[in-house]
């Protein structure tokens, strides 16, 4: 089951940054709107995907992983194919408030719900397993995408990758995904016990000083490699890389996502994750520092490893510490926090 919630995080790619930065060249050229208007309609996108995420979470509390992963992609495969039919920044926006909410949200969500209720056992190794796999499929979409944009444009790649997302999702939601497993089995264990056990109510956990410190770990985190990752091919561009290079920097940030995951998985089974925290945020340092002086070569090629690195870890030590502290209503509980 960690493999099936891994391919659907891989499938929430199109609506993450990493993949959606690769249109933004084409798009601003073709447009012609300006990149500091694109940037915010990207904004007001994924401010309203993380309004909406606590009532998105709450919906698939009542009707089930299962149903809430199809509805869920059916309507992430549309808001990708609208945004090749965008003409101007006002249907740029909407489409960004689509996908992200939709993809990067919901869809991301259901993924890390879905393995988390399955699993009660080394939960922290599974998720690090789904994150580790789903930062990989999402590292490596741009290399796809940009042999796309250069063969069908950038509108035809759109419509390709929500095609894509109903390929992978659809079935998997229909013949797979099951609300709960039915029994423990070996790193399975009891979900409606577990369930049932609830640590904190969402008031509870309001009032606890580590939700706070989460929270800003994670908002500081999403920020600053948000806006990175969104002008990446740019900053890198600026510094000399061709496109092909830049988009080539994506691999190494998947190896090292990988590793990365896998390890703050592992570790937050036996480490303080107060000692995690500050290590994910020292990594984004090197990596925000670093991409000010990256050239072409080898120092691009770090540059990648520490900033997949860095978003890896910090993702991974949040969803592993929120799924070890649960609130008693249970939606993971990503979606109340």
């Amino acid at each position: 089951m960690a493999v099936v919630a891994a391919l659907v995080m891989c499938a929430t790619a199109p609506g993450q940054t990493a993949g959606v930065s690769v249109f933004i060249g084409p798009m601003v050229e073709d447009l012609g709107i300006p990149r500091a208007h694109i940037s915010t309609a990207y904004l007001v996108g994924t401010l309203f995907g993380a309004t909406v995420l606590p009532l998105i979470g709450r919906w698939v509390d009542r009707v089930g992983v299962r149903r809430a992963m199809l509805l869920i992609a059916l309507g992430f495969t549309a808001a990708l194919i609208g945004m090749s039919l965008v003409h101007d920044v006002w249907t740029v926006t909407v489409g960004y408030m689509l996908i992200r909410s939709l993809g990067q949200g919901a869809l991301g969500l259901t993924a890390v719900t879905f393995a988390a209720r399955w699993y009660t056992r080394n939960r922290g190794t599974a998720l690090g397993f789904v994150t580790a796999i789903g930062s990989a499929g999402i590292s490596l979409t741009p290399l796809i995408l940009e042999m796309l944009l250069v063969q069908a444009g950038w509108r035809s790649t759109w419509v390709i990758a929500g095609l894509a997302v109903a390929v992978i999702v659809v079935p998997l939601s229909v013949f797979v995904v099951r609300d709960y497993p039915p029994a423990p089995s070996g790193a399975e264990g009891d979900a409606d016990a577990e369930r049932a056990r609830g640590d904190f109510t969402r008031g509870q956990a309001l009032r606890e000083p580590w939700f706070w410190v989460l929270v800003s770990t994670v908002a500081m985190s999403g920020m600053f490699t948000t806006a990175a990752m969104f002008h990446q091919f740019d900053i890198l561009q600026q510094r000399g890389l061709s496109s092909t290079a830049a988009a080539a920097t994506f691999v190494p940030q998947a190896i090292a996502g990988i590793i990365a995951t896998l390890m703050a998985g592992r570790l937050t089974e036996f480490v303080n994750p107060r000692v995690l925290i500050v290590i994910g945020m020292a990594l984004h340092t090197v990596a925000f520092t670093w991409g000010t002086v990256v050239t072409p070569g080898w120092s691009a090629l770090a540059y990648g490893l520490t900033i997949g690195a860095a978003g890896a870890f910090a993702r991974t030590v949040e969803i592993v510490t929120v799924c070890q502290r649960r609130v008693k209503i249970d939606p993971l509980s990503t979606a109340e926090f």
